[in-house]
């Protein structure tokens, strides 16, 4: 059934299957070409009333947009552009006669007036008046648009480009009248026109003429596919399929058109491309907006990838942060380990040292009542020879020297032991091994009655000195001086000696204190350096404990020896050799 709707009326009718068809020649044209395909339909599928409504470019678009129609029928431009922008979606492609193939159809013709001779090829436009149908004509201006720019011209080039829309007779009327000196056609537009009567095919020509095998029209372009039948998003897809297999069916037309399954139209969107144009007009604009559509793909992959940079930095950060902090307040433990450790040190040194002077406390009496008998004694006999007048200059003065030589030496041992016992932090200075010794001998001598002699055998290199804290090196050798003299107890006076070596073995001084005692009981050398452990009834155990920690500090080692001709033992410690004074 055949019914046929101008498209006020065809909005209005809910029944009919709508047909939008572009009418580029206007309705009447329209309505002989594609009467029938309504009529065919219409007997195809019976129950169904199928309605053609005929629009330019703009109405059929809006028409689609507002699905006012079921079905579109237009050019293969027109169609592209609906395809990008509304889903539309080609379900047959028409087959022409007279063309090549459905997918080789369309083409444009650039034409002129015959008697123009400076007109002949598509160079020779610079500078002339042309005609066009519009700007979104495909085989009326598009198809022609892209051919000049191969070959370097552009609608800039002409001295005026008029676009006088449908039908595109228009264009052929202004040429003949002289209005335009140039126009661009659909390619065998100007034969169906001589065909009808309405032009002489003599009077015009075709600029840049291409032959194409099959097409017998004038022709300056290629060939683009066949004008597509599309449904839209609403469309029934049961319709669809049932009128796309009916086209497929539909025999000739008695004008020799068919339909034949849908072509490819990559090459329409090809043109659009290279133009710019349709759904690729923002190729042409320089707007972020439009780069970002040209490059959505990249820019998805960059922000994709410097989001999870962004991510994976922060997370660092934060790694590094909390890593930061953990290892901040394990410093600070640490920090205040050491620093415990260092205090707990030190008060172990005081009472060890303290410990040694209660052990020859004893003896302290013994070492200042000599000075200070001494002292009493001169000041005795000067207070009686002043009561009997008997003295003189030179006595006095012998007797107060004498008196000033004791208090000396009593003041001498007094701050000795004082310096001894005091409580302080370690401080290191730089000092001749030999001074630190001796002083610690004439310390041990002092402190001690009838101390057993002590026999230094000094092979030092001349000027050897220790990076040394002075009061821990002497509490070091006070303690291993009164290990070796307790030891050696049961001997008497006169047998009693202490063998002091000092020499230098590689990068260290060694010290050996060497006694003559019965030695270590056996099974109990490997515990005398630990806390605690002790071969005295009265010792404490925390001497050489004490000793052995402060070696280690100062970077030395401490360990005993059985003496190689018994009896007796040796206790041996290192020091690191400093730079030798010159």
């Amino acid at each position: 059934m055949l019914v046929f709707v101008p498209a006020a009326r065809a909005q209005a009718e809910a029944a009919p299957v709508r047909i939008g068809v572009l009418a580029f020649l206007g309705w009447e044209a329209a309505f002989s070409d594609w009467g029938p395909l309504a009529q065919h339909l219409g007997s195809a599928l019976p129950g169904r009333r199928f309605a053609l409504a005929y629009y330019d470019a703009a109405g059929l678009r809006e028409a689609v947009r507002r699905e006012e129609v079921d079905f579109v029928i237009t050019n293969s431009g027109h169609y592209a552009a609906l395809e990008s922008e509304l889903g539309i979606s080609r379900i047959a492609t028409l087959d022409s006669p007279s063309v090549p193939s459905p997918a080789r159809a369309i083409g444009s013709a650039v034409i002129a007036r015959a008697d123009r001779d400076d007109l002949e090829v598509l160079a020779d436009l610079k500078g002339q008046r042309v005609a066009a149908v519009g700007e979104e004509a495909f085989g009326g201006f598009q198809v022609a648009w892209r051919e000049l720019r191969r070959q370097g011209i552009e609608p800039e080039d002409f001295a005026q480009l008029d676009f006088l829309g449908f039908p595109i007779s228009r264009i052929v009327t202004a040429i003949a009248d002289g209005e335009a000196d140039a126009g661009i056609v659909r390619a065998c537009l100007l034969e169906e026109l001589a065909r009808s009567g309405a032009v002489r095919l003599a009077d015009f020509k075709v600029l840049s003429p291409r032959r194409e095998p099959g097409f017998s029209c004038g022709l300056s372009t290629e060939l683009y596919p066949d004008w597509p039948i599309a449904t839209l998003r609403h469309t029934d897809l049961r319709l669809a399929k049932a009128v796309a297999a009916a086209l497929l069916a539909m025999p000739p037309t008695p004008k020799g058109y068919a339909w034949t399954a849908p072509v490819d139209y990559r090459p329409v969107h090809d043109l659009f491309r290279d133009l710019e144009i349709g759904p690729y007009s923002y190729l042409g604009e320089n707007t972020l907006q439009a780069l970002a559509r040209r490059h959505w793909p990249f820019l998805l992959f960059f922000f994709a990838a410097l989001g999870g940079w962004v991510i994976h930095a922060v997370r660092v950060e934060q790694q590094v942060h909390a890593r930061t902090a953990a290892l901040r307040a394990a410093l600070a433990e640490r920090d205040a380990a050491e620093a415990g450790m260092r205090a707990h040190q030190e008060q172990l040194d005081h009472l060890s040292r303290l410990s040694v002077l209660g052990e020859l406390s004893g003896t302290l009496a013994h070492e200042l009542n000599q000075p200070l008998a001494a002292i009493g004694n001169y000041a005795q006999s000067l207070l009686r020879r002043l009561e009997s007048g008997r003295y003189t200059p030179a006595i006095l003065a012998e007797a107060s020297e004498e008196i000033a030589v004791q208090a000396e030496r009593a003041g001498g041992i007094v701050r000795r032991i004082r310096a001894f016992a005091s409580k302080r932090a370690a401080v290191r200075e730089k000092r001749p091994l030999r001074e630190v010794v001796q002083e610690a001998t004439t310390l041990f001598g002092a402190m001690l009655p009838a101390a057993p002699r002590v026999e230094i055998d000094d092979r030092l290199p001349a000027g050897a000195v220790v990076d040394a804290d002075v009061l821990q090196m002497q509490q070091v050798l006070l303690n291993l001086l009164k290990n070796a003299a307790d030891a050696m107890q049961e001997l008497a006076p006169r047998e009693r000696a202490i063998g002091l070596v000092l020499d230098q073995v590689g990068p260290h001084y060694r010290i050996g204190v060497r006694d003559r005692g019965a030695g270590v009981p056996a099974g109990s050398a490997q515990h005398l350096f630990e806390p605690f452990f002790t071969t005295k009834p009265d010792g404490m155990g925390l001497g050489l404990s004490i000793c052995k920690t402060i070696v280690e500090a100062h970077g030395g080692r401490l360990w005993a020896e059985a003496n190689a001709a018994p009896p007796g033992m040796t206790f041996f410690f290192t020091l690191p050799a400093d730079a030798q004074l010159a």
